[in-house]
């Protein structure tokens, strides 16, 4: 009964019954296929405050795209390369503004003009990109102030756009690394970040050089992702593969059969494994060997045990800690302890926005996702992770489309999957495009970040 309600919620019919309700229905995401050429096809103008640093550098990311590149007037004086913006009431398909050489507040008024002219203008499943530089860099508390609101300005106005299936987000690049934020750009203008706005992404100066396939970016690379036979984990091996990786998958015997069939799908390893296993670091580890090393580290596996705390189980807690958030410390540990990890490799975690904003009844699951978080802010100053130029970092989704959440009562399920500013759940992809950037080669100078698949939740975010 459930499926047919939904049917006829999301038919046209449906949708004329909510819409006089004063329910609107989202505006459907437009998301990544291999048809597509490149990264971002369409019109996209480009501006700039003073003393920008980085528009060149934007100039020849862009090339690479079926993008008509236009610059306002203030981005034509400091780059040449770029063609006058002579289409006044033309519409975008991408504004972006590089802001890296503000240094006071009262210079803000130039990223206030950029918009306030163009926001109209921007095309329904628009991209907003701002780029910055990282404010606790800055010289002085004045440019710190700055470049740290670009960040009020980007979540802003990620929110302004959302309704029409729009994204925006601020790229801070540190300097020194004006040559690694490539593979940055290209993601969020790109449809494999359809779910995420609203975000900040930090990139650090790194050594890296070489170019990949846009389509198969993780070509010859090696993955191993926990908990890979449904939901997330799935939708995790199979856009690994896509983009060209050989996948490990691991999960508990209970699921042998369903991880057969994912890792039958994708061409990869089935590993059982029960992570919690004291025995589990050194089987895995000893799989990764035969594999030649792994290239990506992918913690997904994890479980709920939902209980207010004062009805909670030590045994529960216990359990949740072990399996979101201890057995992937150890099983990191023996893979850098043997070297196990490839120079140039990649760690990823999955968090929650519950372990940003916490949630009732889930005190041990919010601890333990977290706890993710914490790995991630503390391990990306890791000698031997920056010795190996080896990146850490996690995703936090939201509310994502699983077996899980089809579980939850029909209403409130829908009104879950509008707290955000997208207005709709994600899909376990949108989490799985997340990692697969992370993991690309060309993101060795994206660590320590945090980044939430969540649609910018209004809660936590």
């Amino acid at each position: 009964m459930t499926d047919r309600i939904e049917t006829f919620i999301n038919s046209a019919a449906g949708k004329k019954v909510l819409g006089a309700l004063g329910v609107n229905a989202p505006r459907e995401l437009t998301r990544y296929n291999s048809k597509q050429r490149s990264f971002f096809s369409g019109r996209l103008l480009l501006g700039a405050g003073d003393n920008a640093a980085l528009l060149a550098n934007i100039s020849a990311i862009l090339a690479e795209s079926d993008a008509e590149v236009l610059g306002d007037s203030n981005a034509r004086l400091q780059c040449s390369a770029l063609t006058a913006n002579t289409l006044a009431d033309a519409s975008y398909a991408a504004l972006v503004f590089d802001a890296s050489g503000m240094r006071n507040a009262l210079e803000l008024v130039q990223a206030y003009r950029f918009f306030n002219a163009n926001i109209r203008k921007l095309a329904p499943g628009g991209r907003i990109v701002i780029l910055g530089r990282p404010h606790l860099a800055a010289s002085d508390a004045e440019q710190a102030a700055t470049q740290r609101a670009l960040e009020g300005l980007s979540r802003s106005l990620a929110k302004e756009v959302g309704a029409r299936g729009s994204t925006a987000q601020l790229i801070t690049v540190a300097e020194g690394a004006e040559n690694d934020f490539g593979s940055s750009l290209r993601f969020l203008l790109s449809p494999k970040s359809a779910y995420i706005t609203g975000q900040v992404i930090a990139v650090s100066a790194v050594q890296q050089s070489g170019n990949v396939d846009w389509h198969k970016p993780l070509a010859g690379k090696t993955a191993l992702v926990t908990g890979a036979s449904r939901g997330i984990g799935e939708a995790i091996a199979e856009t690994l593969a896509r983009d060209g990786a050989t996948v490990i998958g691991v999960d508990v015997a209970q699921m042998e059969q369903d991880l057969s069939k994912v890792m039958s799908r994708v061409e990869g390893q089935p590993l059982i494994a029960d992570i919690t296993a004291s025995d589990a670091p050194a089987k895995i580890a000893a799989a990764a060997k035969k594999a030649g090393g792994i290239d990506l580290v992918v913690h997904n596996a994890g479980v709920t045990r939902d209980k207010t705390i004062a009805n909670m189980t030590e045994q529960q807690w216990q359990m949740t800690l072990d399996i979101n958030l201890a057995a992937a410390q150890r099983i990191t540990r023996e893979l850098l302890d043997q070297g196990l990890i490839r120079n140039g490799g990649s760690i990823v975690g999955v968090s929650s926005m519950n372990g940003i904003g916490g949630q009732r009844g889930q005190t041990n699951y919010a601890a333990s996702k977290a706890g993710v978080i914490g790995y991630v802010d503390f391990m990306k100053n890791d000698e031997n992770l920056l010795a190996h130029n080896i990146s850490v970092n996690a995703v936090a989704p939201g509310f994502i489309e699983t077996a899980m959440t089809a579980a939850i009562p029909l209403f409130t399920r829908m009104f879950g999957r509008r707290l955000n500013s997208l207005s709709q759940g994600g899909q376990p992809v949108d989490v799985a495009e997340a990692i697969a950037f992370f993991g690309n080669p060309l993101s060795r100078g994206v660590t320590g970040n945090t980044l939430r698949v969540c649609g910018q939740s209004w809660f936590g975010a």
